[in-house]
């Protein structure tokens, strides 16, 4: 109970567990050689640590919540926490000087929080409001804060120094983390979990199925995707 109130303690612990679990794992000879990462000894034990607790715990738990929550109740879940991250986005595309995309994220929150239930119907994509995705490191990337280099996170997995350095923000903007009942609060966040890890298990399966080296796989196709995200896919 206690490793759980001090995050810091259980983030050391989990770095620990880290380096333990990667001695064994295999190194290339070239590992840190790329200048996206010079972190790689690092990250290839975190990446190795994080896919062992995904394989045991996290996937096991997604593919139960995929294969037998009817579809239809996994669509509303996904709607409801989407419609509390699109509070977040739209502060963060205000901060990013776009008001066109931060209004249309405000009228998606009270258009799905009120005719769509308390978000559980996403409404306002049908009416023409697309969703947006923001996060303070795509904030960060805006006003000129370079990436720097790859790193990878114990549980939150792949990221760049720039986009670590925002996660707290992002955690501490969190409408849930305001939630007063702690009970439904870690709850929501533990179905939250599940609900994105199920949304991946095609492209888990992918990435297991087809690439050689599934770290590499991993990391390029992170920095890809963040590049799109931040230059909104121009």
């Amino acid at each position: 109970m206690n490793m759980i109130k001090n995050p810091m303690r259980l983030c050391g612990l989990l770095l620990l567990l880290a380096v333990l679990t990667g001695c064994a794992s295999n190194m290339p000879s070239n590992a840190g050689s790329d200048p996206r990462d010079p972190f790689e000894r690092y990250n290839r034990n975190m990446f190795t640590f994080n896919h062992e607790l995904d394989k045991k715990i996290v996937k096991p738990v997604a593919s139960a919540y995929s294969d037998y929550l009817p579809t239809f109740f996994q669509t509303i879940i996904g709607n409801f926490f989407g419609n509390i991250g699109d509070v977040w986005t739209a502060a963060n595309n205000f901060l990013q000087g776009k008001p066109r995309e931060g209004t249309s994220d405000v009228v998606r929150v009270i258009f799905n929080s009120t005719i769509g239930l308390a978000g559980l119907l996403d409404i306002s994509t049908p009416a023409g409001l697309p969703k947006h995705e923001e996060d303070f490191g795509q904030t960060l990337a805006v006003w000129g804060v370079k990436s720097g280099p790859y790193v990878v996170l114990p549980i939150f997995g792949s990221s760049t120094l720039r986009d670590s350095i925002a996660k707290p923000v992002d955690l501490y903007a969190d409408p849930l983390g305001y939630a007063e009942n702690i009970r439904f609060r870690n709850s929501a966040r533990a179905i939250r979990l599940v609900d994105d890890r199920a949304a991946l298990l095609g492209a888990s399966s992918l990435m297991e199925g087809a690439a050689l080296d599934p770290y590499e796989f991993m990391r390029d196709a992170y920095l890809q995707r963040r590049a799109g995200r931040i230059s909104d896919n121009k």
